[in-house]
C-alpha cells in the first residue's frame, strides 16, 4: 500500500460514517478518472497511430493513383495512336471503296444527268437562238420603226405644209368655187345621175339681168328641173380654225354665219326658179362640207328658216345625195314605165312561142304513146312464143348459164293532148316521168 492509500485508509478510520461515504465516493471517481485518462491516453496513442497509418496510406494511394495516372497517360497514348493508325488505315480503305463506288455512282448518275440535261440543253440552244434571232429582228423592226417616225414626221411637216398651202388656196374665190365644182360633180357621179347623163354643170341662161350662170342643173323626168348653186364661205371658217383664243374663234363663227347668211340672199335675189321655166319654185345652195353648215348653224339657228323663206334650200354633201338618188330611182322608174309597151310586145312574143312549144311536146308524147304499145305487144309475143322454145332446151340437158328472164312490160303514162290532161292520174303511177323503163 503506497502512502497516499495508508493516508487515505487512516482518514477513513477517523471520519464518520458520512464523510466517509463521500471519501470513498471521490476514492471512486478518482480511480475513474484515472481510468479514463489513461484510456484518453491509450486512444489518443491509437488515434495517432492510426492518423500516422491513415496518412501513410494517403500517401501510397496518392503515389499509387500518381503511377496509375501516369500508366493510363501512357497507355491510353499508346492506344490512341495504335488506334487512330487503324483507324485511318481503315478509314482510307474504305474511303478508297467509297471513292471507286461514288466514282461509278458519280460517273452513273453524269451519264442520267447528261440524258437530262441534253434535252435542257437542246433546248437552251434553240431558246438562244431564237432569243438571237428575236434580237436581230428587234433591231431590224427597232431600225425600220425608226425609219417610219422619221418618214412620218417628214410626211407630217409635208402634210403641214400642204395644209397651209391648201388654206392659202382655199381662201382665193376661184379655187374655192373649182374645189366646190368638183365635189358637186363627185356627188353627182356617186349618186348614179353620170349614168343618165341628167347634169349638166355651168349652164348658162341670158336674162335681162345679164348671164346666169348655176353650178348644176339635175333634170327630172318629168321634165322638170332643179338648179343647184355652190357657195363655199370658207375665210372666216379658216380663221376661226386657226384663232389663238375662244374670244377670237367666237367672233370669226359670228363673221362666217353673217357669210352665209349673205350668200343665202345673193342666191335668192337671183331668182333662177323665175328664169328657168322648168325649175320648181326654189333653188339649192350647196355647201361641200358639213361642219361648215353646222358652224354656221351654231352660231345663228334661224339660218335655214330664213333661206327657207326665201326659196334656198340650203344642202350639204348628205342631204344632196339623197336628193339625187332620188331623182335617179325616179328616173328608173320612168324607165320602166317607157319600157312597159316593150315589155308586153315581148311577153305576146314569149305566149306565142310556149304555145308552138306545146304543140311538139304534145306530138312527141303521142308517138311515145304509140312506140310504148308496139313494144309492149313485143313483149308478149316474146313470152308466148320464144319463151316456151327456149325453156326446152334445159329441158333437154342444155346447160344455162345465164337465167333467161322475160322483159316487163312497160306501163302507158304518157300525157298528150287536152284529153288526157283533164284525166286525173292513175294513182299507181308516176305522174313526174313521161315513161318507166322497168
Amino acid at each position: 500500500m503506497s502512502g497516499a492509500d495508508a493516508l487515505l485508509w487512516a482518514l477513513l478510520i477517523g471520519l464518520p460514517a458520512a464523510a466517509l461515504g463521500l471519501f470513498v465516493g471521490f476514492t471512486i471517481q478518482g480511480r475513474k478518472n484515472a481510468a479514463l485518462r489513461e484510456e484518453n491516453a491509450r486512444l489518443g496513442t491509437r488515434l495517432e497511430l492510426e492518423q500516422r497509418a491513415a496518412q501513410e496510406k494517403i500517401a501510397a494511394i496518392q503515389e499509387a493513383r500518381e503511377q496509375l495516372a501516369e500508366t493510363f497517360s501512357a497507355l491510353s497514348g499508346r492506344a490512341l495512336r495504335t488506334n487512330n493508325e487503324e483507324f485511318l488505315r481503315l478509314a482510307r480503305e474504305n474511303l478508297k471503296q467509297f471513292q471507286v463506288r461514288a466514282a461509278a455512282d458519280l460517273e452513273q448518275k453524269e451519264k442520267s444527268i447528261e440524258g437530262l440535261v441534253r434535252p435542257i440543253r437542246e433546248a437552251l440552244e434553240k431558246t438562244e437562238h431564237q432569243v438571237r434571232k428575236m434580237e436581230q429582228e428587234r433591231q431590224q423592226a427597232y431600225g425600220s420603226l425608226t425609219r417610219y417616225l422619221e418618214s412620218m414626221t417628214q410626211t407630217q411637216q409635208q402634210l403641214q405644209t400642204e395644209t397651209r398651202n391648201l388654206v392659202k388656196a382655199l381662201r382665193r374665190p376661184e379655187v374655192r368655187g373649182q374645189w366646190g365644182e368638183m365635189t358637186l360633180k363627185r356627188l353627182a357621179e356617186l349618186a348614179g345621175m353620170v349614168e343618165y347623163c341628167d347634169f349638166y354643170p355651168q349652164e348658162s341662161t341670158s336674162t335681162e339681168d345679164g348671164v346666169l350662170r348655176p353650178d348644176m342643173i339635175v333634170r327630172l323626168p318629168n321634165g322638170r328641173e332643179i338648179v343647184i348653186d355652190v357657195k363655199t364661205p370658207l375665210d372666216a371658217y379658216l380663221s376661226a380654225v386657226e384663232a389663238s383664243d375662244d374670244a377670237e374663234r367666237e367672233a370669226a363663227l359670228a363673221h362666217h354665219a353673217r357669210k352665209v347668211r349673205e350668200r343665202i340672199r345673193e342666191l335668192a335675189a337671183k331668182s333662177y326658179w323665175s328664169q328657168f321655166e322648168k325649175s320648181p319654185d326654189f333653188v339649192v345652195l350647196f355647201m361641200p362640207g358639213e361642219q361648215f353648215l353646222s358652224a354656221a348653224l351654231d352660231q345663228d339657228p334661224s339660218l335655214l328658216e330664213e333661206a327657207l323663206r326665201q326659196r334656198v334650200v340650203v344642202a350639204t354633201p348628205t342631204t344632196l345625195v339623197a336628193l339625187l338618188r332620188a331623182v335617179a330611182y325616179g328616173w328608173r322608174q320612168e324607165t320602166l314605165t317607157e319600157n312597159a309597151e316593150q315589155i308586153r310586145k315581148v311577153g305576146e312574143e314569149l305566149y306565142q312561142r310556149l304555145g308552138t312549144f306545146t304543140e311538139h311536146l304534145t306530138k312527141l308524147g303521142r308517138s311515145l304513146g304509140t312506140s310504148v304499145d308496139h313494144y309492149n305487144r313485143a313483149v308478149g309475143s316474146f313470152e308466148r312464143s320464144v319463151m316456151p322454145g327456149a325453156r326446152r332446151f334445159t329441158e333437154m340437158g342444155v346447160e344455162a348459164r345465164r337465167t333467161l328472164d322475160p322483159p316487163d312490160p312497160l306501163e302507158k303514162i304518157v300525157r298528150g293532148g287536152k284529153e288526157d290532161a283533164q284525166k286525173p292520174p292513175s294513182p299507181t303511177t308516176d305522174t313526174g316521168a313521161d315513161t318507166d323503163t322497168g
